[in-house]
């Protein structure tokens, strides 16, 4: 079941704190950092302060509770410490490994509890993502839109999210769902015809 919200977002204070794109100099910089965490753990302190933020509103985007967003960005950065001896720098931030870890607790949440998923929608990008269906700044064609994401499975919908509601690369989205730049870019296209097609029959 999902649950979409158009302000959520904009109704809750918390900035993101991470740009969208990093340069290749500050992620070296910040493979030094995790790697002087994976040697002595009380380092990673400074990865938490930069990150929680933006973790945060990642997870709340998907509950729009701000109780269970806390006790699931605490299992985050648990898990995150408890498997920081095994990250590996992939050309990607940092960060993407965290919302990988995120994305994951957040689903498995949803699957043990079954209760209802939130997506929250900001009115520009959802424009942006209406432009993708349709060259067109119509009303209707976005709540058809809004309606054609309650018809899309989970790992469609993430992409989605990624790619329009929060604007992720295609490299660090491959890397937060586990699948190759090249296949995301391929599974965007498909989901895009997939929701067309949905909006044309609701259309009719």
């Amino acid at each position: 079941m999902l649950q979409i919200s158009r302000s959520l977002v904009q109704n809750f204070s918390l900035m993101d704190s991470t740009s969208k794109t990093v340069s290749d100099q500050a992620m070296e910089a910040e493979w030094a950092e995790v790697q002087a965490a994976q040697r002595e753990p009380t380092l990673f302190q400074p990865l938490y302060r930069r990150y929680y933020e933006a973790i945060f509103r990642f997870v709340f985007r998907r509950t729009n509770d701000e109780q269970l967003t806390a006790d699931i960005v605490s299992q985050v950065f648990l898990k995150a410490m408890q498997k920081l001896h095994g990250y590996k720098f992939k050309g990607v931030p940092f960060s993407a490994w965290l919302y990988r870890i995120a994305s994951n607790q957040v689903a498995q949440h949803f699957r043990d509890t079954k209760k209802t998923r939130t997506v929250s929608i900001e009115n520009h990008n959802l424009t942006d993502l209406a432009e993708e269906i349709a060259p067109t700044d119509n009303q209707h064609l976005k709540d058809l839109l809004i309606r054609s994401l309650e018809e899309l499975k989970p790992i469609e919908l993430s992409l989605i999210e990624l790619r329009f509601f929060e604007q992720r690369p295609f490299k660090e989205i491959a890397n937060i769902l586990e699948i190759t730049e090249s296949n995301a870019k391929v599974k965007t296209y498909r989901i895009l015809e997939k929701m067309k097609k949905i909006i044309s029959k609701k259309m009719k």
